[in-house]
Order: C-alpha cells, then structure tokens, then sequence
C-alpha cells in the first residue's frame, strides 16, 4: 500500500515512533500511551491479512472458476437455508412440490421444505373464530372504516308473508379441513358469506315477520346454521359453522314509521282480546252454574209432575173401581168432597130458606166480624135462592 512504509503511518512520528499514540522510540517498548505496552488492532492490517488469505485462496481471483464455483455453492446453502419455517400452535401447513402437495397436514413445530421455487409452503390459521358479518350498514366487514354506507341489497329480504325485511346477522366459523379450504373453493371467505345469505333467504323466506321478530328467532338461527352447514360440506370448502346470531330484524327504513303503527294497533288487538277472554272467563263459569241450577229445577219439576199425575191417575183407577160397585154413594159423596174443595176458601155465609124471614135478609159482614176488621157498610140486597138455600 501507499502508507505501508518505516515512517509509521499516515501520522508520521519517525520510524520506530509507536503511531499516533505516540511510545518513544523503537528502544523504548514501555513508552507512554493510554495503552501502555498493548497497542490496539490495527484495522487495515485486519484487512490486508484477510485479502491476501483470500487471494491464496482463489488464486485467480472471483472472476476464476475455482471462485465462481465457491460464490455459488455459498449461494446454493444460503438457499437451502431458506427452507426452515416454523409452524404455530394454532396453525396447519401444506407442503408443495412442484405445485402438487405432499404428505399429510404439517402440525406445529419447526420444519424444513425445500425452498422456492422447487417448494411452497402454505400455512392455514386453523384455531381462530373467523367473523363474517351479513347486512352490516357501517360497512366493517367488507373494509368499511368510516361513515355508514347505503343500505346494500344483501340485507333487504322477503318473509313469508309477503313483508321486506332489514336484517343483520353474523356468521362465526372455522377452518376444519385445511386441504379442503386450500384446494376445494376459491374465495373461501366470499363462499361462506355468499351461503350464510342464500341460506338465510330462505329460512326467512318460510317465516313470518312477527314470527322472526319475537319467539322465532332462535329458531331461525339453528335452522340456517343447519342449512348453510349443509352448503358448504357440498361444496367441499371445509368450513365448520359455529353460530349464527341474528343481530337486527326490523323493517326497512322507509317504513319504519307506518310498521310502528301497525304494531301499536296489533298491541290494542292484543289488549282487547285479552279482555274479552277475561271477561268471557268471568261469565261463563256464572252463565253454566245458572244453567245447570235450572236444568237441575227442570228435571226436579219434571219428577214431580210425573210423580203427581202417577199419583192421580192411580187415585181416580180407585175411585172409578169404587164408583163401579157403589155409583150413587160414590157419586154423592165425589160431589160433598168436591164442594168442600171448592168453598173451603170462599168468605160466603149460607142461610137456609127454612130458618125464617121473607127471602129477603139483612147482610152482615160476618167475615170481617169474624176477623175483627172493620166492615163497610152494604145496603141489603135481595138474595137469589139457591136449590134449598137463600143467600
């Protein structure tokens, strides 16, 4: 080199000075320095020594074929290197040869496959609950940050009864066969939201809307976890669903408004039925204790009318036998019974024609006399004579 000569450097100092440190002359080994007798590595010393080491090593130089044959081979290991990768708990890896897989699904650990472009090596997060969102108007899912977006026609839907219907529902899934989720679909993400919205058209589609608002909405969830299960292992696309939740069901916002009033006059429906029901509740119990007490009186009547005319019709068969065998007493005496029924309860005073007077009598009050009432006065009356008596 230029500066490698006795006159120590581009620092000078003379011959035997000891550099920029300084050391007395060559005589004098102890000299002065911050480093005492020890005198630092000399950097381009290191440098030297190491090119003319690798000059003896390639004698021609990089550019010979003995160092174009060492630049690759260090470029072949460092490439073989490339191969290790690692694989994490929660994580499962293809390898690929040539494009085509090989061996079973590789497990966590630390591997080796040979590098690109000979292998690939594909590694699937297996473990993790993926979220897809269906009918979201912040736009999240899809890479939405800011703002709402407009309402998209993936969360319009048509119940069954002929209503539309605003819904928003998430989809928790998992990647349970990683050679199936590599290699059977393409877009595997974009298949499971293109399924969970095919399949919750068409549970909606059987239900109502009170129906998928109220107490079916549980119901709704199973059933299109089920059917978008079913989905996917048709396509092949290795997804397990885990839940379906069903996040909003209410009506477009266009008709909001008119939907409140029909549900507030669906409630007053509500209300008026369940008072009728409890007034009918009221009144029937009443109504068919009424009913049965007079049916009840009905047939005690019943009983007793037969029972009476039993009685008289075998009282009169007696008498008729009596009357057979006797007929003028028993005619006679069927007359004295009979005017002792008739006139036990008649307030009439008879008179025989015999006991005196002209047929014409005074008339006295002798009931109420007899009841101790006061009596009105009558003027008397000329008495009708009965057969054998005056009145």
């Amino acid at each position: 080199m230029a500066w490698n000569n006795n006159s120590g450097g581009p620092w000078g100092g003379g011959g035997n000075s000891g550099g920029p440190w300084g050391g007395g002359g060559g005589g004098n080994r102890g000299g002065g320095g911050p480093f005492g007798s020890r005198r630092p590595p000399d950097m381009e010393d290191v440098i030297r020594r190491g090119q003319e080491r690798l000059r003896n090593l390639i004698p021609g130089g990089f550019g010979s074929f003995k160092g174009v044959l060492l630049i690759a081979l260090a470029a072949v290991v460092i490439w073989m290197l490339t191969g290790f990768f690692r694989v994490q708990p929660n994580q499962q890896a293809i390898q690929l040869l040539f494009g085509k897989p090989y061996g079973g699904p590789v497990d966590s650990g630390l591997h080796y496959n040979l590098p690109t472009p000979i292998g690939t090596v594909i590694v699937v997060n297996m473990q993790d609950q993926r979220r897809t969102v269906i009918g979201s108007r912040t736009g999240s899912d899809r890479g939405y940050t800011r703002g709402t977006r407009a309402t998209s026609s993936e969360n319009l839907m048509l119940t069954g009864d002929e209503n539309i219907v605003d819904i928003e529902f998430t989809v928790l899934w998992q990647i349970k066969d990683v050679f199936k989720w590599v290699f059977g679909v393409r877009n595997g993400e974009d298949n499971v939201r293109s399924a969970a919205e095919a399949a919750m058209r068409e549970i909606i589609g059987k239900s109502n809307l009170q129906y998928a608002q109220t107490e079916g909405r549980t119901k709704i969830e199973q059933d299109t976890k089920d059917l978008l299960q079913r989905i996917l292992d048709e396509y092949g696309s290795g997804v397990r669903i885990g839940q379906v939740q069903l996040q909003r069901v209410d009506p477009p916002q266009e008709v909001i408004g008119a939907f409140r009033d029909v549900q507030a006059a669906r409630a007053d429906k509500e209300k008026n039925i369940n008072e009728a029901n409890t007034y009918r509740n009221q009144v029937l119990p009443r109504a068919k204790g009424e009913a049965e007490s007079i049916i009840q009186r009905g047939e005690a009547y019943k009983a007793e009318i037969i029972a009476r005319a039993s009685g008289d019709a075998q009282r009169f068969d007696q008498v008729y036998e009596q009357w057979a065998k006797a007929k003028d007493i028993t005619t006679e005496r069927l007359y004295l019974d009979t005017m002792e029924e008739v006139l036990r309860n008649v307030n009439k005073v008879m008179i025989d024609k015999n006991s005196g007077g002209n047929g014409v009598v005074p008339y006295l009050p002798l009931p109420e006399l007899k009841s101790g009432q006061p009596a009105t006065p009558v003027p008397p009356r000329t008495a009708t004579p009965a057969p054998g008596a005056t009145r």
